[in-house]
């Protein structure tokens, strides 16, 4: 995020950023005492605690402002009962995180003094808010100084003071802050931090998040009632059938974001270049290579409206594939993933079909991507990508818990290779495979005929697992979608415990896979 006018740029901050960070403190606070200015190794802690939610603004070469953020469980124990800091933040180290939580902790905001009046905190927060979003928590809470009340001390009570300043009759620069972030004072606490300015009084503030989805956050569980890590994927059965505007198919996109996020899904998987419907707009004499390029130049209107969706019902979208040209002029296959808060990233088709290659002119990608996620760490692999084990066990070695597979097939036999292939990853990797493909046909349009799928959900083969290693399917050729819950945890402890261990198992003296370049990882809020 960039303030062009103020040459503002927001971002996670890093280890190599802490003194900066540091600086900023004391700064913002030089009416803090030594004592209570945090040491280097505790921002350390904070930051390897939950990456995400440190944010920093810098200008002019500084740190010229921080937010820190934690998410926790909290619970609601009435109007008498305050969380202190140490509670919430373990001690000031960010212990107390915890990714299934429900709350996100605002723990310290600053701007420095001469920096302020440039929207920095306000841009902080926006942060901060797409955390909500993306990690789908009921709100945001945090306490607040109000340094200039000791003005007023005696004049007036605290919370005739926090009125006003609500009102807008007297001015408070934190208070302030807060409110225009969004914040509501739920009361006025004394003695709950030590701040001499603020006559050890300060503010219990909260946030809703007004999109919180509460069915979507009981799946993926509160840890301290429900101790289980899960997601729900939606798989989708796109059917081919002939359209005449590009409305048509948003409709349908649209249908099928509307039905996951209706069954409070975390994932939605669409299939394999489903955007080839579009070869409808078209004019039908075009020759193959011709009709796939006038696809691709489709692919930033398709980015915008799934970006869009994606953010609109908080989901992840793994958006299946388009056709996309780099400038060198080579034509890939590339499959995009969606996060709620308006985050894209890609990954390339690595493996490129006889009829990709010949018929279509498409080039293969050269880069394995892992996605760490707020709900999962996940990983797509494009159709026939998934009938190379090598790829996939190197995912799986990196970390993957779920692979998703957007396919398209033309007949059975085609299917059934890519399925026993995703089948046969599930099983020797100890992950979950998501399959999602097309199905119907566009029989008046000869680069894209007919098509045969059926989503499915495969997990490992053990005694945790279905007995026949399917979490779901789908009935075939139909437009329809499968849901499933997958237990991560399950997941995670079978690869240790299981009847059979193969990624420990493997024999090291005897043969070795070294993948050539390394899997780049992708950090999604």
């Amino acid at each position: 995020m960039k303030n062009d006018k103020d040459s503002i740029v927001v971002r996670n901050w890093t280890l190599e950023d802490i003194p900066g960070v540091m600086a900023c403190h004391e700064a913002a606070y030089p009416d803090y005492s030594p004592e209570e200015v945090f040491d280097e190794r505790l921002h350390e802690l904070q930051m390897t605690a939950f990456p995400e939610g440190q944010f920093l603004a810098e200008a002019d070469g500084k740190v010229v402002g921080y937010a820190t953020s934690l998410i926790v469980q909290l619970d609601d124990l009435g109007e008498k009962h305050v969380y202190t800091y140490s509670e919430i933040t373990g001690g000031y180290t960010f212990s107390t995180h915890e990714p299934s939580g429900d709350t996100l902790y605002g723990a310290d905001i600053a701007v420095r003094p001469d920096y302020r009046g440039r929207r920095i905190a306000a841009l902080l927060y926006e942060k901060r808010k797409g955390l909500l979003g993306s990690y789908n928590l009921r709100r945001m809470v945090a306490y607040g100084r109000i340094p200039q009340y000791s003005e007023f001390a005696g004049r007036m009570t605290p919370e005739e003071f926090v009125a006003k300043v609500t009102a807008g009759e007297l001015k408070d620069y934190a208070l302030l802050a807060h409110l225009r972030a969004g914040y509501e004072v739920k009361r006025v606490l004394f003695d709950f931090m030590a701040d001499e300015s603020s006559m050890n009084y300060s503010t219990y503030l909260e946030m809703p998040n007004p999109s919180f989805d509460p069915a979507r956050r009981m799946i993926a569980a509160a840890p301290l009632r429900r101790p289980v890590r899960s997601i729900r994927v939606c798989a989708a059965q796109w059917e081919m059938r002939r359209i005449h505007t590009w409305e048509e198919f948003e409709s349908t996109v649209k249908f099928f974001v509307f039905t996951a996020s209706s069954y409070h899904s975390h994932f939605l998987v669409m299939p394999e270049l489903f955007t080839a419907q579009l070869f409808c707009l078209m004019p039908q004499d075009l020759s193959t290579r011709k009709a796939i390029r006038e696809l691709a130049k489709m692919k930033d209107r398709y980015v915008d409206l799934m970006r869009f969706l994606a953010k609109d019902n908080g989901l992840y979208i793994v958006g299946g594939s388009i056709p996309v040209e780099s400038e060198d002029g080579k034509l890939k296959n590339v499959g995009f993933l969606f996060g709620p808060d308006g985050q894209v990233d890609f990954q390339e088709k690595l493996h490129v079909t006889p009829t990709d290659a010949y018929e279509w002119g498409m080039s293969p990608g050269d880069c394995l991507k892992i996605f760490d996620t707020s709900m999962a760490r996940v990983a797509i692999q494009l159709s026939y990508d998934v009938e190379f084990p090598e790829a996939s066990r190197l995912l799986a070695l990196a970390g993957a818990e779920v692979i998703f597979v957007p396919y398209s097939t033309d007949e059975k036999k085609a299917y059934n290779r890519v399925r026993f292939c995703a089948q046969a990853r599930a099983t020797e990797n100890y992950v979950y495979v998501v399959m999602a493909g097309n199905v119907g046909n566009l029989p008046t349009y000869e680069n894209y005929l007919i098509n045969y799928g059926q989503a499915a959900v495969f997990t490992p083969s053990d005694f945790a697992f279905p007995v026949d290693a399917i979490a779901g399917e789908a009935d075939p050729n139909a437009e329809t979608v499968v849901i499933c819950d997958l237990d991560l945890n399950t997941l995670a402890m079978q690869r240790d415990v299981g009847t059979v261990r193969p990624l420990g198992a493997r024999r090291g003296d005897l043969y070795r896979l070294k993948a050539q370049k390394p899997i780049k990882r992708v950090r999604f809020s």
